[in-house]
């Protein structure tokens, strides 16, 4: 879980109490990505690190023009919250659009780690084969079908088939297929179970053992979990996060670009109830957002920050992240 929320000490603690870990590669440099995977590294067990794929190309003019509105329409939010705006544009090249992504996969060429994955679209097949020969195993995220049959072709090693009841970005990067319709993991699951041959990895809405016993069931050798370990002890999300994930007051998730550009699922709070129009614009909303909510969390308003949560958050527990697991591995 990239922005923050996957700290080291996270990792570990999932990774001692059975789990396989996942760095968060996204939003990082390559020295920031080095210092975060180094403790990691140390402990010698298997671990991944998850990158975001760049956007292939420029933004199209009509999204341009789009994003030029929307930066219009944060103004008064800003203002409200003491915030600055980034000006328009973001040059395509900017290491920050491109998520630093040229060095990052440097940096685990030239020092691999046991697992790569990958989100918001496929790595080239060649991108894959240097992986392989740097002796790294490598994982595509899909959300449908189309999208696994695609990812089959670049010669990946697994599948984390991640369902819309997910909390944060969705890894969609086709449009929809016939499988996006499932009404949970567990059906896409074995949609995609049965279109491909590849180890799959059932994520999305994933809140308590019986739901990932299914998904297990369906097809999947494993499940991933990210909303269930948000509140944790060891989790890094921000603390306005935590209790709003307990506070009865967010009753609802919704998918929404308002914070990012891309679609991702959230506690419904102001922000997402009064910025409907966000275009299909990432990472540049991202960008535009940024200090917003950066203010809003050092104001200590909830009503402005992106609280991304799954379907199943209220099954979210705080504590020790080793008990969350626990909870989970006992009962499968």
């Amino acid at each position: 879980m990239a922005g923050g929320a996957t700290t080291p000490a996270l990792a570990l603690a999932a990774q001692r109490a059975g789990a396989l870990a996942f760095a968060a590669g996204g939003y990082k440099n390559a020295q920031a990505l080095a210092e975060h995977l180094a403790p990691l590294r140390s402990a010698g067990a298997d671990f991944g690190v998850n990158l975001f794929l760049p956007r292939p190309g420029p933004l199209a003019p009509g999204d341009n023009a789009a994003l030029l509105r929307y930066r219009l329409e944060l103004l008064s939010e800003a203002e409200r919250l003491g915030a600055p705006v980034p000006e328009l544009p973001f040059a395509q090249d900017d290491p920050q659009v491109q998520d630093f992504w040229a060095e990052k996969l440097d940096l685990l060429l030239k020092d691999p780690v046991p697992l790569v994955s990958f989100t918001f679209g496929l790595a080239p097949g060649s991108v894959v084969a240097a992986l392989h020969r740097a002796g790294s195993r490598v994982i595509a995220s899909v959300t449908s079908v189309a999208e696994a049959l695609a990812a089959v072709e670049t010669g990946v090693d697994a599948l984390v088939v991640q369902h819309s009841n997910a909390g944060g970005h969705s890894a969609a990067f086709l449009p929809p297929g016939p499988a996006a319709g499932a009404p949970s993991v567990i059906e896409l699951v074995a949609a995609v179970r049965a279109a491909v041959e590849l180890p799959l990895v059932a994520a999305g809405g994933i809140g308590d053992p019986a739901t990932a016993k299914a998904a297990l069931a369906a097809g999947a050798v494993a499940v991933q979990l990210g909303t269930a370990l948000l509140r944790t002890e060891e989790s890094g999300a921000r603390a306005l996060h935590k209790a709003a994930l307990a506070d009865p007051k967010y009753g609802t998730t919704a998918i929404t670009r308002a914070f990012t550009g891309k679609r991702a699922r959230a506690l419904v709070n102001d922000f997402v109830r009064n910025h409907g129009s966000a275009p299909d614009a990432y990472p540049e909303v991202h960008l535009l957002t940024g200090p917003l909510r950066a203010a809003a969390a050092a104001a200590g308003d909830p009503e402005a920050l992106n609280l991304w949560a799954g379907t199943a958050w209220q099954t979210a527990q705080a504590g020790p992240v080793n008990a969350v697991i626990e909870g989970f591995l006992c009962e499968l």
